[in-house]
């Protein structure tokens, strides 16, 4: 059974981690989820108040990660999935994340990534001239990170596939399989 990965930590998006987790499962793939350390993380839930200019936080789901970044031979994992929350603000610092995303992106492995995945993907040096969507705000973000921002929910660059938030999932998933399964 093909493998995927899912590199995330404490406060990622819960339903960012589970809607991919289980598709990917649903479609036959055995996923793991990678974090700094093999734990029990801690999901957020984000969501909109009116009146807010931004979106609020909430304690979300606990889920067990599989194994540590530093334990992953990325060769065992044919794409990976980078969901959104606050987790890829830290995890983007992690040596061992950098080198998991660079690999897949040297391989031009599938990659999906959501909201503030890009972040990673930004800092491991791989969003150079690419197109990548996120959370709107982050297109400064993107865009100092070399790449070219697209406020769409399914962007599609080779291997990399990018959207802005969970509402974007059906879209995003489903541009994802496809690139998954023309690559398998």
């Amino acid at each position: 059974m093909a493998k995927v990965i899912i590199l995330t930590g404490d406060a990622a998006e819960t339903l960012e981690v589970f809607y991919p987790y289980q598709r990917l499962r649903e479609a036959g793939y055995d996923v793991h989820i990678a974090a700094p350390e093999k734990k029990k993380l801690q999901f957020v839930v984000h969501d909109f108040v009116e009146g807010f200019d931004t979106y609020t936080e909430k304690p979300g789901h606990t889920w067990d990660a599989d194994i540590a970044f530093r334990d992953v031979d990325p060769a065992d994992y044919v794409a990976a999935v980078v969901p959104g929350g606050r987790a890829p603000e830290f995890i983007r610092n992690d040596e061992d994340a950098k080198r998991i995303v660079r690999y897949f992106f040297d391989h031009d492995a599938p990659v999906a990534a959501l909201c503030h995945g890009p972040m990673l993907l930004a800092a491991a040096g791989v969003l150079q001239g690419r197109t990548s969507s996120a959370y709107p705000e982050l297109k400064v973000d993107v865009e100092l990170g070399g790449g070219i921002f697209e406020n769409g929910g399914a962007v599609v660059d080779g291997n990399l596939v990018s959207g802005r938030a969970w509402p974007d999932h059906p879209e995003w998933m489903r541009a994802f399989m496809a690139v998954l399964e023309a690559r398998a």
